[in-house]
Parts: C-alpha cells; structure tokens; sequence
C-alpha cells in the first residue's frame, strides 16, 4: 500500500508470482498519480525531528502508488520461497531496494520492495534476471606461473602480493609505486576500509577508480557550488514539482525506476511541464513539452542565453539571491552577451524553444531537475552542470518540496564519501591541514603519512604512469577497464608492472593480471549502498559464495594483516573485523560533516532505507539539503577551495577566503568554449553516442537455447535528411563513418538528428562496439573534474553500398578490428598447480 493513499498495484498473486508479459508492456503497468494535498506537502517541509510527531501516514507520505515486480525462477511459487532476503539493486546509481528470494541455498527470484522510500516496489530491467547465476565464476585465486594463470590458494596469491607490496615500499619513495582503481560494485564498509589502507597504512595519493569516468563532473560541480558533493534534491520532489527538466539526461535510459515515476506523475492530475536537452529520439525527447536538440558541446551557451533570459525577464528570486549566493554580478556580466538569439545560433535552436524553455523555468514554482551522463561528458562538463546549479540558484529551488536538484553522473556515492578515490573520506578537503588532522587523530597516525601536498592522481593518469613505470603495483578491484579501454592491455602486459584484479568473474582485466582474487557478489556478502538521491540501504548476504571465493572486506582485511599496517602506538590499523564493524568504523569518520551517518544502523537500515545526513537525534535522516539557503561553504566546512571553471587551475585557501561565502552559495560564471572536437571541411559532421533503453526478454538465455548473434541489434547510423541528401545516402545504406583515428560501418537512418551530428545508438551494442566508438574519438579532459570526454568526434560521412551488398559485421570492424585486440595474441588457459586439488574447466568468456 502507498503510505498514505490506500492504492496498490500488485504485479503478482498473493500465491504465485506471474512475470509480466514484458514485450506487449516493457516497463510495467502504468500508476499515474497527482500531487500530494496541502498537508502533505507541509508535513513533506518539515525538518525530520518535527515529522517523527506526525502519523506514520502523514509522515512517511508518498502519493506514488505501490507496483511491486516480481521474478521468480520458473516453476517457483511464492510458498516455495524459504525467506525474502533485503539488497538492493546493482544496476546503476538509483538504489531501488529489492528482496532476494532464496530456496534451497540459492537464489530463486527477485521482487521489489514495496515499502521502499526510493521505488516502491518497481524493478530497474536491468534487475529483471541479474540474480540468475552467470556462467565463469572465478572459485579459487589465480597466480600467473610461466605466462599462463593457474589456480592456487588464498596464502600463495596474498602472500604474493604482501611480499611485491613490501618489496616496492622499501624503495625510497616507494609509497608512490602502489596505485588502486576501484570500480563501484564495492559496499561503503568495502570502500572505506580500502580508503585507510591506501591513504593511512600505505600513503600513495594513486587512489581513483570508476568514478574518474562517470560521477566525477556531478560531484566537482556540487562542490564548486555547494561547498560540498551531495544531490540537494529528493526523488519525491518529484511528487511535488510542477516543472521538469531533464539536461543531458535519457532517464529511460540510465534511472528507468525514476523515469517510471516521471511518466506517471504526467499522467496524473496537474501534471508537470517538462523540458529535455539532448539527442533527438531518445524516450525523454519524444515525452517532452520542449526539447532543445543542441549541437554537441554547447551545453555552457544554452545555459548562459537561459540564464540571460532569466535574468533579463526578472524571473529570478532577488532577496533569496541577495542573501544566500556570492558572485550574482560577475555571472550577469557573462550571461548578458548571451541573448536567446546568440545561444541559438552557437547551439543550432530555435530562438521560439529557447524562450519558451526559460518561461517555464521561470514561471515554475516548484522546479525538479535531473542532469545526465550527455551533459556531464560533454564539452565543458563541470562548467554546464555549474549553470545548471545556477539556475536553481537564481530560482531559490532548493530545500523545499518540489524544487529539488540531482547530478546523475552515474554509480560511485559510496567511493567519493569514504575516500577510495580520489578524495578525502567524509567529503573533506585535501587543501585543508585542519581536515587531514581530523583523520589522522582518528586513525592514529602521523599527519605526514596521509597524501595531502598536491592534488590526488586521476584514473588516466595512474594507467600513465603505470605505462611510464613509475608505479610498480596496480590493484584492479571490481572494474575491467581493458574491456573499453584501447591500448590498456599493452599497458598491463609490461613485466615490470604487478596486476592484481579482484573480480569474481575472469574478465578481459583479469586475463592479464599476475594475481587473480576471487570475489563475492551482491547478495554474497552484507554491506550498505548509497543511491543518488543519498538514501542509503542494507544488502544482507542471502547465499554462499562459490568455491573459495570470498567478500571484498575479507580479502582487503587480509592484505591489512599479511603487511602488518598498524598505527603510531603499535596497534593494528583496521581495528574491525565485520561489515558491521566496518559500518561503525565509518561513522566515527563521517560524525561532524554534511555526510554524517551517525544516526543510521545496521537495526535501523533493515526498517528500510535512510538518506543522510542523519544523526543519533533522527532516525530518518534529511531529506533535501540547504533548507534556508544554508550551504556548506564555510572554510572549515567546504570540500574544495575552488577551481577556474575554463582551466582547472585551483584558486587556494586564501582567495576563498577573500570571497567570504559564509554559507552562501558560489553562482559561478563561465564563457562558452568550443569543443575540442570541432567540425571542419575535411570532416564537417560530429558522431555523437545515445545510450539505449534496457532490452527486455521474455526470459533469459537458458543452456540448449540456440546461440545468438554478436549484438542484439545491428549497428546503425541516425542522419539528419539534409545531410544525408547532400551526401547521397538514403535510408537503409551502408555509410562508412571516419575520424582522424579511425573509421567504423554502419546502417543509415534517416531521422530527426540534428544537422550536422550523427547518432550511433548503442542500444543492443556489445562491447567491442564500443571500444570501436571509443577508438574514433580524441579524448579531451574536463579541466575541473579530469573527467574524460569522449562523447563527441568529429568525422565525414561516405555512402559504402547499398544495404545487403556487404557483411554489415565485416564492414563495422574494418578499420578497427585489428585495435581491438589491442596485442592480446591468445587468452591464458586457468590450469592446477601441483596439488592443488581437481584440475578445472578452461574459463570461458564472461
């Protein structure tokens, strides 16, 4: 039941649960449902501590209805389940919670929860059947013996990696020879106990991961307005809201569960306005009221001319302005050359669309925006998502209900928070020797031992310096960047270079990696994630791990005890022992910063999600930041002192000062820069990527079922008519697509693209597709976040033949196929060493 409406929608009988018919219906009966009543949306202001007065109705309200999906294994009758098991779903950033079904010592079935503050009951597709076990899981730990993996055991592989650690930390400076790339699969407790290895028992400053190529433009951006990273906003803003807007965003795409709550708020009573950027094509640009098809990498244009108009119309809170924001004269000295006209004319849209967005920006009384992976990897990424925070800025929506704000980079909350990337735990600051104090008293070391002189090295530049030698160990953990990256396995093949992948599936990364550590998976092992929207859930271990394979905390636990990392009194340094431990540990790290966990337990977590921060005095958290225009810009408060937005060159201690925020938020200007990728006479055209909604099968691949081809789908080429008529192409050609660095073939398509760009969908695309796109395209950096751009190249087009007169897989790898191996000549085999109990099958491909 929806707290508070007494409507349910059930996708399964109370005796049986029927899979949906999925290809008629792909996301699931339609809920649609109107605004929450004045009550509800006072008690929704509320500050937690005055809400825990109310009834449970009024207080934990939603006027969104409950559709709880459910998949069982054929055959499996909801009596047959011997208990629901709480986790979370591992398919993107949205944190939708789910129960696994578990009978017999594995797991039979998925539902959603529906109770949950976050999805209620709804599944991401993705989730559908990612419980089933997939084929080539890694049982034992792999040690590389005469060129070729052989299975081993646990004291081998640790032992080996101890003793390749000790060896390069006794070099001088050998702290600077260990580096880790972490993927975001791992739970907060994980996270965080990699973070005090690395920063407090090791001291390399070489921790990045994952979040380098996803998050990391949504949370410099935060930071760089907001003193800090953390969404403002709510995923039940979007109960309240009435206006949308969607910049770069496909939500049908990346948050289907929050995309599902989207439709089905405008199918309801007063429902809300919605403006998309973007492609054209996509589920977001059909659904809305006004869609901006911009060129590539004028996102900062299109936002300044709807800033200029904002401004210019007096659609702007001037007192909320006046006494919550720095820097409102700089950025109108900006945006005021940026007329609706000009922003039309650099972003290829009509002047009429742009008016008629920032009219409804400006009318809005309660604005909810969502920003997504094609403005955050695109030209300009930190400065574009800046002027989206401007926008709410000038808008005074933020801190209420309905005028919520979140920068949707992609998975990785956790590893920002508690520090295994690039940053301090606890959203603190590197520049700050009050905030690396702070972790050395609480960790019990010395100041000197945690990196803190210079800025902490990014992704890219850790896999460069492992290709310059300089860093002698690479720790791989639930990532296969050889998988998308060209040219990484050539790096991680030098025999000066120790790879160690910890993953539980042999992945292109492990293949080439000197120590294999098998890992679990969610549902193997207990832990917390956090979602996007800062709610944070309990993943409870529903089944055993397979063969010796063992949970992340487990093996980096181990390495912790195998080099005997201890304190400055002599006492181990990672002093849990257990995720809950762990849990622990991690709050005493967050208590006092604006991720506080302190109020959040292991008990209180399974009565269902919390956001933070959340102290001991409110057990359900906040849920929207900056009530009252508060902001954690304080000096002491602030996760960053500040960058330029055009050069990355970061400002210092004592220029923030001189800026004196105290507590307001930064309006940051930024003039428009063209991409790097410009189009010119040789190649006129830009290729930009659109990522795909979620297939949908009736049910999954089963042994027996015959085998499909390479990709569900052909590739295929969207071109705008125009382009397409001057070329000589017509729909259903075959177009060679070529860079300066590579070319690819394709099916063309005729279709509502924006002159001058063509769109490669990857929906259906494996891969190797992508590794191909990846491959045409010049990587540029974000100067601010030294998040990589490659979203956008630019290319010529040339007709190839008529459809049918070539092998469309032929044609598509013809320039690239020779790349994508990248030297890799054969795969190692994964043989027994002597004694080492029965010999294996070969793995196959994962």
């Amino acid at each position: 039941m929806a707290p508070g409406t007494g409507r349910v929608v059930h996708t399964s009988s109370p005796r049986r649960c029927q899979v949906l018919d999925r290809i008629a219906d792909p996301r699931g009966r339609r809920t649609p449902y109107g605004p929450p009543d004045a009550v509800e949306r006072l008690a929704a202001a509320l500050p937690s501590h005055m809400r825990d007065a109310l009834p449970a109705v009024i207080r934990l309200g939603s006027p969104w209805p409950v559709r709880v999906d459910a998949f069982p294994e054929d055959g499996v009758a909801e009596p047959d389940v011997e208990r629901w098991v709480p986790a979370v779903s591992a398919a993107g950033s949205n944190g939708d919670a789910l129960d696994l079904a578990v009978r017999g010592g594995r797991v039979v079935g998925v539902r959603g929860r529906a109770g949950d503050r976050v999805n209620h009951g709804r599944l991401d597709p993705r989730e559908w059947h990612a419980w089933q076990p997939r084929a080539a899981r890694l049982t034992r730990p792999l040690v590389r013996e005469d060129g070729r993996l052989v299975e081993t055991t646990w004291d081998v592989a640790m032992n080996r990696v101890a003793a390749r650690s000790r060896e390069l930390l006794a070099r001088p400076g050998g702290w600077g020879s260990l580096a880790f790339h972490t993927g975001t699969r791992l739970f907060l407790e994980e996270h965080y106990t990699l973070a005090v290895i690395g920063k407090a028992g090791i001291g390399t400053p070489h921790m990045d991961g994952d979040t380098r190529w996803g998050a990391a433009a949504a949370a410099a951006a935060l930071a760089a307005s907001f003193g800090t990273d953390g969404q403002p906003g709510s995923y039940t803003d979007v109960d309240h809201c009435d206006a949308l807007a969607l910049w770069g965003h496909d939500c049908a795409a990346t948050h289907p569960v929050l995309w599902e709550r989207m439709l089905d708020r405008r199918l309801g009573s007063r429902p809300p306005a919605m403006i998309t950027t973007g492609s054209e094509g996509t589920a977001a640009a059909r659904e809305a009221d006004v869609h901006l098809a911009v060129r590539p990498g004028t996102n900062v244009a299109l936002l300044n001319g709807l800033l200029h108009e904002l401004i210019a119309g007096g659609w702007y809170d001037t007192a909320y302005v006046a006494a919550h924001t720095v820097g409102f004269e700089r950025l109108w000295r900006v945006v005021e050359a940026y007329p609706a006209k000009r922003a039309a004319e650099i972003c290829a849209v009509p002047v009429a669309q742009i008016e008629q967005a920032a009219e409804i920006l400006g009318a809005a009384e309660r604005l909810v925006s969502t920003v997504g992976p094609a403005l955050l990897g695109s030209n300009q990424a930190t400065a574009a998502a800046c002027q989206v925070n401007n926008v709410h800025l000038l808008r005074g929506m933020l801190g209420r209900p309905g005028a919520g704000l979140c920068q949707l980079g992609g998975p990785g909350c956790d590893a920002l928070e508690a520090g295994s990337a690039a940053d301090l735990p606890g959203l603190r600051n590197w520049a700050d020797t009050g905030h690396v104090r702070e972790l050395a008293d609480l960790w019990n070391v010395d100041p000197a031992v945690i990196p803190h002189w210079g800025p902490a090295t990014h992704a890219t530049q850790i896999l460069r310096y492992a290709e310059e030698g300089s860093v002698g160990l690479l720790w791989i953990t639930a990532s296969d960047p050889a998988a998308t990256m060209p040219g990484l396995d050539r790096i991680l093949a030098r025999e000066d270079l120790f790879v160690v992948v910890q993953d539980p599936y042999l992945t292109e990364t492990a293949r080439l990696a000197d120590v294999v550590l098998p890992a679990a998976v969610w549902g193997e092992k207990t832990g917390t994630v956090t979602g996007a929207d800062r709610t944070v859930h309990l993943c409870e271990k529903a089944v055993e791990p397979p063969g010796e394979a063992r949970a992340d905390l487990d093996i980096l636990l181990d390495y912790a005890r195998r080099m005997d990392l201890r304190d400055r009194d002599g006492r181990p340094l990672l002093r849990w022992t257990d995720a809950e431990s762990a849990f622990e540990a991690w709050k005493a790290c967050s208590r006092g910063r604006p991720c506080d966990h302190t109020g959040i337990t292991y008990d209180r977590l399974r009565a269902g999600g919390v956001p933070w921060p959340c102290l001991p005095s409110s057990s359900h958290g906040v849920e929207r930041l900056y009530a009252g225009g508060r902001f954690n810009t304080g000096p002491e408060d602030c996760q960053t002192f500040g960058a330029d937005l055009a050069t990355g060159a970061e400002y210092g201690e004592e220029r923030y000062r001189a800026e004196s925020p105290r507590g307001r938020a930064f309006l940051h200007a930024a003039e428009f820069e063209p991409s790097p990728e410009v189009a010119d006479d040789e190649h006129p055209l830009v290729l930009v990527t659109r990522p795909g909604p979620c297939r949908f099968p009736a049910r999954p691949a089963r042994p027996g079922d015959a085998v499909s081809e390479p990709f569900a789908a052909e590739p295929c080429l969207e071109v705008h008519p125009g382009d397409a008529a001057a070329l000589g192409v017509e729909d259903g050609d075959l177009v060679r697509v070529e860079s300066p660095l590579g070319a690819l073939e394709a099916v063309a398509r005729l279709s509502g693209a924006c002159p001058g760009a063509v769109v490669l969908p990857l929906d259906g695309q494996g891969e190797a597709v992508a590794r191909a796109v990846a491959e045409l395209t010049f990587t540029a950096w974000d100067p601010v976040s030294r998040r990589p751009l490659c979203t956008a190249a630019a290319v010529r087009l040339v007709k190839a033949g008529r459809r049918g007169e070539a092998a469309l897989e032929e044609g598509l790898y013809s320039a690239a196929a020779t790349r994508l191996g990248c030297g890799v000549t054969a795969r190692p085999e994964v043989t027994a060493v002597a004694g080492g109990g029965e010999a294996p099958e070969r793995y196959e491909e994962v």
